[in-house]
């Protein structure tokens, strides 16, 4: 494996790819997810894709950041809307994920995103936090902002995450 710039200063040593199943039962969600920040695991494929990364891991909040570029235009010129909305799925279901104990898993039920200023390749560096405002036995609910370098709200979201073993998870 090599080094993967997932965007300008951030880079992923470890390449690209996912935290081994098996390792959830060793770790609780926020210790899995500081060893992504860490570079002890890969980035996740979509991060190189949409130029963004976990840069940040508490328990119950979780930090996003992220350069849009051309690459992500929709036809009128604007960053597609579909950007802003995953790097908020990003931070809002690791926010969740950071809750959980060794052999959780966990999935998105539904979120929702609002859109309040229009986003370009000029914007620059973009700031995604997340956090947990409720968690359950089953389910969990979190909230995150996405912003300029300026600290500008660029969109937010909420999430309804479920919360189960992770013998659930379907094979890979």
């Amino acid at each position: 494996m090599s080094d993967v710039e997932l965007f300008p200063g951030h880079v992923s040593p470890l390449g690209l790819g996912t935290i081994p199943h098996e390792d959830v039962h060793l770790y609780s969600g926020r210790e899995l997810l500081q060893r992504v920040v860490e570079g002890l695991y890969p980035a996740p494929p979509i991060a190189a894709v949409l130029n963004f990364a976990l840069t940040g891991v508490e328990e119950g909040r979780t930090v996003f950041r992220g350069v849009p570029n051309k690459r992500h235009l929709n036809p009128l010129g604007m960053v597609h809307g579909g950007w802003a909305a995953t790097l908020l799925d990003s931070a809002l279901g690791c926010a969740v994920h950071s809750t959980l104990a060794k052999g959780e898993a966990y999935t998105t039920v539904e979120f929702k995103v609002n859109l309040t200023r229009p986003i370009t390749p000029d914007t620059g560096e973009i700031v995604c936090e997340g956090r947990v405002i409720h968690k359950g036995r089953t389910l969990a609910v979190s909230e995150a902002t996405l912003k300029d370098s300026n600290g500008k709200l660029l969109a937010f979201g909420t999430e309804t995450c479920s919360i189960f073993p992770v013998a659930n998870l379907a094979a890979r």
